[in-house]
């Protein structure tokens, strides 16, 4: 597998604090990883160490396949909590600020970047006038002046409106999609970044406790009429004769998944009680994704 960053049990200790705690995580080449947990989880602070802001305590990583990560984090472009922008300036002034400060010669790629962001037509208006969406969207086009293959962008739709998280998440598959930027992102909109994740990442209390890409994560979700029998394939054989059940499965002894006519459980247990089935249990399972997360996360008064 080819990935773009890899930490195996990265920790970060403040104080008596263990705040990042033996975190080994995967983010592959080309994809959208969206990295979910509660306030304080420890998120920010992984992403800091993969930016180089802050050292471990302990464990270590890889960045494109290699342990000399000064060298490769010239690939990787951050927003990390607020952009940083100058409020006085237009966009295309913070822009050429940057660029100077990073010694790009290319004049044209403020311009280039700031099209790709959808600010072109801002002109004179100064950054303090923007909205929150632009600010963010501005922030992401300033990111991208080297010319990042890796994007580490934290929490860059929290406190948008939906006019301002469209705008952004548009901008997110553009780069991953067009540009072939592969994207770790942080955020409490869960919904919304289901709309964008390939994989994903869940952390509680420093740890992170499991990893799993769209496809498991659609299966896990998806509804259907588990049923607790004596002879799964059995019962799953005489539903497909009597009934045209074919969407199905029997994910471990004794269980029997049905993926389809949903609105008719009581026809489908009674016909395999009359049918001399054995049926211990039958009730409707999966849930939103919404749901799901909260459940992994946990219960807490705190926010997501």
């Amino acid at each position: 597998m080819d990935y773009v960053l890899q930490t195996t049990s990265l920790t970060k200790i403040y104080g008596n604090s263990r705040v990042v705690n033996d975190v080994s995580m995967h983010v592959e080449k080309g994809s959208i990883y969206g990295f979910i947990g509660r306030n304080g989880a420890g998120k920010t602070t992984f992403m800091r160490m993969a930016a180089g802001l802050a050292a471990p305590s302990a464990g270590s990583m890889a960045l494109f396949g290699s342990g000399d990560l000064e060298k490769q984090r010239i690939r990787i472009g951050t927003l990390i909590e607020n952009p940083g922008i100058y409020p006085g300036m237009t966009a295309h002034e913070n822009m050429e600020t940057v660029r100077r400060s990073l010694g790009i010669a290319d004049r044209r790629r403020c311009d280039e970047l700031l099209a790709l962001a959808g600010l072109s037509d801002t002109g004179k208006k100064k950054a303090k006038h923007f909205s929150m969406g632009m600010k963010q969207r501005l922030g992401i086009a300033i990111s991208l002046l080297r010319g990042p293959d890796f994007l580490i962008l934290d929490e860059p739709i929290n406190g948008l409106d939906p006019a301002g998280i469209k705008e952004v998440r548009d901008l997110l598959l553009r780069l991953n999609k067009e540009k072939q930027i592969t994207i770790l992102i942080s955020s409490h909109i869960l919904g919304e970044l289901s709309k964008i994740a390939t994989h994903y990442g869940i952390i509680r209390n420093g740890s992170l406790i499991e990893e799993f890409d769209a496809k498991e994560l659609t299966q896990r979700c998806r509804r259907c009429l588990k049923l607790s029998v004596s002879e799964p394939q059995e019962a799953a054989n005489l539903l497909e004769r009597m009934l045209a059940i074919h969407n199905y499965d029997v994910p471990q002894p004794g269980i029997l998944r049905i993926f389809e006519k949903l609105d008719d459980t009581a026809r489908i247990n009674q016909t395999l009680v009359e049918n001399g089935i054995s049926l211990r249990e039958s009730y409707l399972a999966g849930q939103d994704l919404e749901g799901y997360f909260m459940d992994l996360l946990g219960s807490s008064n705190e926010s997501v």
